[in-house]
């Protein structure tokens, strides 16, 4: 049993599950490897002077693991709720978590598949995000979205700033009190 899982390893996803991994909650994130960063070039991502999608992606996931979260190279098929949790169903094998975060980029099949409502995108070329409040929640109680998918810009950095908003968000609600991250130099 896990207590976030996370659909999606691209800036978003990958933030979240970094954020959540660091707060001590056991995270496992699925990456199919179709984020639309992997065609990116980027040079107006804070703190970073220019790298390839490919790279930013890699660097994502290997600090999201160097807290502890599991990276799963495996396409979900499908969401499923019974007792109280979600199961996750990606390849051949099952996880389950109260917290599924959907990081899914332009990807809205999974999504709707499970009955997540949907509303028309505003970003250029974006048809269709998923309805969700200023929290990242959708209409599911313990499924969140971030990212592209939440309807926030295209732009690595704000879909990663986002992914990290909804994580501390869900890490807020299994804690019962704010969450906040922040580390001092030694």
């Amino acid at each position: 049993m896990y207590d976030i899982l996370v659909v999606g390893a691209g800036p978003a996803g990958a933030s979240a599950a970094l954020f959540a991994a660091k707060a001590g909650k056991k995270v496992a994130v699925f990456d199919n490897d179709k984020s639309i960063t992997k065609r990116a070039w980027i040079e107006n991502h804070y703190g970073v002077i220019e790298v390839t999608g490919p790279e930013l992606v890699e660097t994502g996931k290997k600090q999201a693991e160097k807290f502890g979260a599991e990276i799963v190279e495996a396409t979900v098929e499908n969401i499923e709720k019974a007792d109280g949790c979600y199961t996750v169903i990606a390849g051949y094998k099952t996880y389950s978590a109260k917290h599924v975060i959907i990081a899914t980029g332009l990807l809205t099949d999974v999504a709707e598949k499970v009955g997540l409502k949907t509303k028309p995108g505003t970003e250029p070329r974006i048809k269709t995000v998923l309805d969700v409040d200023a929290n990242g929640k959708t209409n599911m109680n313990g499924i969140w979205a971030a990212g592209t998918i939440a309807g926030v810009s295209v732009h690595t950095i704000i879909t990663a700033g986002d992914g990290a908003k909804v994580a501390i968000n869900v890490i807020s609600e299994l804690n019962g009190e704010r969450y906040v991250d922040h580390d001092l130099m030694k």
